[in-house]
């Protein structure tokens, strides 16, 4: 039983979405590391980024520094032109590997560059804002006409009396350093990656190990409280599911052990109780008819209420007789090439004549035409009878009982459906739902042991048929039998009364 309800677990864990603990799990865990993981790496591509742009922006410092300045100013006092100290400094600059030095006029146009080649005039933030700043300095991270990607720092040059003179400007190309920092980047997230595929697949074997289990525990527990106590549930591990799974499995073997030793005890004294009220009904009716003219009428009603209420006590019993098959699987049927139509129109008429002896009118329409099926006529009956019992006890005096036969398909089979309405109280619809349960009772002031409706369905289920209640509260109740046939019926139709 245990691999059976295993397999079945898991056709319904693969179909189910995730969600309950798992999808909470999933959240919040996987979404606070993935939180994390982003801002980490952000912190690492920030520190990375400034590590690599501070080092370059050493080095283009060193070529800008206060001596170039000096050496400027220096030859500009000793009256040479911006553009004789421009040549003298290129020719003794060292950094020509690494850096590139534009010496510009007050306009921002290139005098000399330290590359040899001439250069056009060109958008240059840096120098703006070493012409607005109080610190002649500027600097700028962008492209230039190219579409090469520098570093640049720009400083204003000016004559011992403080006069602007011109600028030096130094460029680092930045391009490889860009795409060293990408690949750097490249390999911190494959790193995140890789220790966040670790997590969630520790996380899932967690799932695995924790929330699978749980998952087993919720279903066999859902099954037990269905009433299937041979459910067990495997214990996979020594801990506190397995514990838990210990319980649940004991206190199953205990539930199972108190049903059998209830349903035991139950058809234990329905056979006893059979017995007497037999002898008791017998009796009565055996001293009703022998002494009708000796007793007097006292005595005379004293005795048919001794055999009215032992044949409801005989009905009772059988009942419970019915319901202890019924929780053991001791129901079984006796079946035969059937005529349902017969066995209804059999039970109407026996039924008919108390329904109005005690004031209701039953109308009912049946086709006339043979309608065999593999069923057993005595379980029939009382399927039939049951139904029609429940209608004249749910419904007021006068009012009507409708019965209509007609044939129909399901799933390319033939079947006879079987309406039997009534016009009483109806249920409600809190109550509806649960009707068919074992002592469930929708009205409490109506005699009944609440077990009738769950025998009859459990035999219809057992022909391999349906039954289906609807009800309107204060209006009445439909119930509908649906059994199938061996053969397609004929279609003339006759009507009863």
């Amino acid at each position: 039983m245990t691999k059976d309800f295993n397999a079945v677990l898991i056709e319904k864990l693969k179909s189910k979405k995730i969600e309950g603990i798992t999808r909470r799990w999933l959240i919040i865990i996987i979404g606070l590391i993935v939180l994390l993981f982003v801002i980490a790496f952000s912190v690492f591509a920030v520190t990375i980024h400034n590590y690599y742009y501070s080092s370059v922006e050493s080095i283009v410092n060193s070529a800008a520094s206060d001596s170039a300045i000096n050496y400027f100013e220096n030859s500009i006092n000793n009256g040479d032109s911006l553009e004789t100290a421009a040549a003298q400094f290129v020719d003794s600059y060292e950094n020509k590997d690494s850096t590139t030095v534009w010496i510009l006029d007050n306009d921002g146009e290139v005098i000399l560059s330290s590359n040899g080649f001439a250069v056009e005039k060109q958008n240059m933030p840096d120098f703006n804002k070493a012409m607005d700043s109080e610190t002649d300095r500027g600097k700028y991270i962008g492209r230039l006409k190219n579409r090469q990607k520098i570093f640049a720092v720009t400083r204003i040059i000016r004559n011992s009396e403080g006069v602007e003179f011109g600028a030096i400007r130094v460029m680092a190309c930045v391009n490889e350093l860009d795409s060293q920092i990408r690949k750097i980047y490249f390999l911190i997230a494959l790193v995140f990656i890789f220790v966040l595929a670790v997590i969630v697949l520790s996380n899932l074997y967690f799932i695995r190990t924790i929330i699978i289990p749980l998952q087993e525990i919720n279903s066999a527990t859902t099954l037990i409280a269905q009433g299937n106590l041979a459910v067990r549930i495997e214990k996979k591990y020594n801990d506190e599911i397995g514990d838990l799974a210990d319980s649940i499995n004991t206190m199953a073997t205990e539930i199972a052990t108190a049903d059998k030793m209830k349903n035991d005890f139950i058809s234990t004294i329905s056979h006893e109780l059979r017995t007497p009220l037999t002898s008791i009904k017998g009796w009565g009716e055996t001293l009703i008819l022998g002494n009708r003219d000796n007793v007097d009428e006292l005595t005379q009603k004293g005795l048919q209420v001794i055999v009215k209420e032992a044949g409801r006590l005989e009905g009772f019993v059988e009942e419970l007789l019915d319901f202890s098959r019924l929780q053991s699987g001791r129901m079984t049927l006796r079946l035969a090439k059937t005529d349902i139509l017969a066995e209804l129109e059999e039970t109407l008429f026996t039924f008919i004549e108390r329904a109005l002896r005690e004031g209701y009118e039953v109308k009912y329409s049946i086709p006339d035409v043979p309608t065999v099926a593999n069923a057993d006529a005595n379980r029939l009956k009382q399927v039939f009878m049951n139904i029609l019992d429940n209608a004249l006890k749910y419904s007021r005096p006068g009012s009507k009982i409708l019965v209509k036969a007609e044939f129909t398909k399901k799933d390319g089979k033939d079947f006879v459906k079987i309406g039997i309405a009534d016009q009483g109280c109806g249920i409600s619809k809190d109550d509806l739902p649960h009707v068919k349960e074992k002592f469930y009772k929708a009205n409490v002031s109506v005699k009944g042991s609440g077990i009738g409706l769950a025998v009859t369905s459990e035999i219809v289920n057992l022909h391999n048929g349906f039954l289906d209640i609807d009800s309107i509260e204060g209006k009445g109740t439909l119930v509908t039998i649906m059994l199938p046939l061996l053969e397609p019926p004929q279609t003339n139709n006759s009507e009863g009364q």
